[in-house]
């Protein structure tokens, strides 16, 4: 566990540098915790993703735990930051199953939904790896048919994964591909399925239709199915991630998010953001490119990356 909490550590130096860095630079540099400094914090929070209400939460907690405990040295106003935020964290741990435990159902449907360019192709293709890496027979269903080019992306994920594609042509109705996707699974006993859905149409109001669509689509084969629908999120996208898990929990019920690229943000707030505003769990993390990097996201592993307790937890058990 040790050497995979400091895996995750490396993974998020960005990640925290850009963000829980900046902070204790601003402590430190002002030799105090008065209004000013915390003002500062709050600006930081508020530039980094962490939302108005997350981050009103974390100041409001912060000023009554210093002035109850007396606190003025800065170092320890930093430890006592840190375990507020690490808190919040835990506490917003949804008793969430482990993404790839053992499929209940077989076919066990999943669908991947997003605007384009958050990595949801690529996402795809690292689950689709993970689940064969298990021993499980998988399928990758290219029900993105908009765009010739997401076809072909998806395909070369699939091979890269090792596993089988269902795939049409270019503009083919893509709930009618995703229910041939399905049908085809089932009839081949198949224990995963993955969807990968469009991202863009030419307005908001048709890509809703056709998730909706394709919901109903999958329901006529497997009535309690897709078993997950996963939003995969940008952790750039800052701010517009939570409208985009409004709008698209409207057509098709998701589950979870996947957050990509968080590897690669100074924008470490998005993750108290997206736990505090949303009532869906954060189930998949995107730390690199390779196709092993995509974790099962576990709050207590992230808090000992993230924080650094990993050298505490070391001395512990010694």
């Amino acid at each position: 566990m040790l050497s995979f909490v400091r895996n995750l550590k490396q993974k998020l130096t960005k990640t925290n540098s850009g963000f829980m860095g900046k902070i204790e630079e601003t402590v430190k540099t002002r030799g105090k915790v008065d209004e000013e400094t915390l003002e500062e914090i709050e600006d930081i929070l508020l530039r980094c993703d962490t939302g108005v209400e997350m981050t009103e939460l974390i100041l409001d907690r912060f000023r009554a735990e210093i002035k109850k405990e007396k606190v003025s040295d800065p170092e320890i106003a930093q430890i006592y930051l840190r375990e507020i935020m690490r808190d919040l964290l835990l506490a917003a741990d949804e008793d969430h199953p482990d993404f790839f435990r053992k499929p209940e159902a077989k076919p066990h449907v999943v669908a991947f939904v997003g605007v384009n360019g958050t990595g949801k192709t690529t996402t795809i293709g690292k689950v689709a790896y993970k689940f064969s890496q298990m021993g499980k027979k998988v399928l990758i269903v290219a029900g993105d048919t908009f765009r010739a080019a997401a076809i072909e992306q998806i395909a070369i994920w699939a091979e890269r994964a090792g596993v089988a594609i269902v795939r049409a042509q270019p503009n083919s109705d893509p709930a009618s591909v995703i229910y041939d996707g399905v049908s085809s699974a089932m009839a081949k006993d198949y224990d995963v399925v993955l969807i990968d859905t469009a991202g863009r149409q030419h307005t908001k109001e048709n890509l809703m239709k056709e998730l909706g669509k394709i919901d109903r689509s999958i329901k006529k084969l497997l009535p309690e199915a897709p078993h997950e629908a996963i939003l995969v999120v940008d952790a750039t996208t800052g701010q517009n991630a939570i409208s985009q898990a409004e709008n698209f929990d409207k057509s098709i019920k998701l589950t979870g998010i996947a957050l990509t690229k968080y590897d690669g943000t100074a924008k470490g707030g998005i993750i108290f953001n997206l736990r505090h505003n949303l009532k869906l769990p954060v189930v998949l993390l995107g730390i690199g490119e390779g196709i092993e990097d995509l974790i099962n996201f576990r709050a207590v592993d992230f808090v000992k990356a993230f924080f650094s307790e990993e050298q505490k937890d070391k001395e512990d058990a010694e």
